[in-house]
């Protein structure tokens, strides 16, 4: 039991060294390793947020699809919570909390965890960008805080994470925008292409300015490139580029799929190769690229 209980109680670091990390191996080890009789059914008037949620919306259509689901066939995957000073802290689940209230339940099951705050923090955020489809900026504050908590690079966190590094980099870029401008990318007045292209001046104001000019204008991604790489009014931030290896012929098809898609892509010859870390992260590339798996 002690042995069991160290386990689960390692950082997320520690439990899986360099490889991707994977929410859902997280959860499944807690879940595998806990025998049934700690399961045991908790009031959901005792559960509050894990204060660590980066995620403050949830999709009213999706909770009530879950919520109808819960009202046939109940609770099946027990949420994982901690003891706190009143009541419990929801680690992981709290969709399923939700959608239970909605389905008019009172009591939901749950495993007990003493998990230690940056613990939670790095589940929060695990469960977040590999399960629920996020804002740019929420993604963003996601990765930040991930590469804070774990105390990463951007090459080592794109590594973890199982994502591109230009991905890690351009979303982070969005962070040092205006708020204003990180509303209207939230508000999808702007694309992530317009953003990520701002991202990379220093002025503010041209900053501001230009948004203005695409929302006003439809200015597209190709133009803003264009107007503020040939106009040297518009000053860059200078970024420390990470040593290149030798690059082939597809190198710029490879750059713009990992940015499209949020992940390693390797172009050779006569193939294409599409880095994914689980199910959940396959069918959001496949989402993208507006493919539907077959049953």
């Amino acid at each position: 039991m002690d042995n069991k209980r160290r386990a689960l109680g390692r950082g997320l670091e520690e439990l899986f060294n360099n490889e991707p990390i994977d929410y859902n191996k997280v959860e499944e080890k807690i879940l595998t390793t806990t025998p049934k009789e700690q399961i045991t059914m908790v009031k959901i008037e005792e559960l509050r947020s894990n204060p660590y949620q980066p995620r403050k919306v949830f999709d009213e259509q999706a909770l009530q699809e879950l919520a109808s689901s819960i009202k046939e066939h109940g609770v099946f995957q027990p949420i994982i919570i901690k003891k706190s000073i009143k009541g419990y802290e929801i680690i992981a689940g709290e969709r399923r909390v939700k959608a239970s209230k909605i389905a008019g339940l009172t009591e939901i099951p749950a495993i007990i965890r003493d998990f230690n705050d940056t613990e939670m923090m790095e589940i929060a955020l695990l469960e977040n960008l590999q399960r629920e489809n996020l804002s740019a900026i929420e993604e963003s504050q996601a990765y930040k805080k991930l590469q804070e908590t774990l105390n990463l690079t951007q090459d080592q966190l794109a590594k973890r994470l199982g994502k591109s590094r230009s991905h890690i980099t351009n979303m982070l870029g969005l962070l040092t925008l205006p708020e204003s401008i990180q509303e209207r990318i939230n508000n999808k007045e702007i694309s992530m292409g317009h953003a990520r292209v701002l991202s990379k001046l220093e002025n503010k104001d041209q900053q501001e300015s230009l948004t203005k000019k695409i929302v006003e204008e439809g200015l597209s991604v190709r133009k803003l490139e264009e107007l503020t790489q040939s106009n040297q009014q518009f000053a860059r931030t200078h970024q420390i580029k990470p040593k290149r290896q030798e690059r082939n012929e597809y190198h710029y098809i490879e750059e713009e799929l990992c940015e499209q898609l949020g992940t390693k892509v390797k172009v050779t010859s006569n193939k294409i190769e599409i880095s994914f870390v689980n199910s959940n992260d396959l069918n959001r590339i496949l989402e993208i690229i507006n493919i539907k798996p077959g049953r």
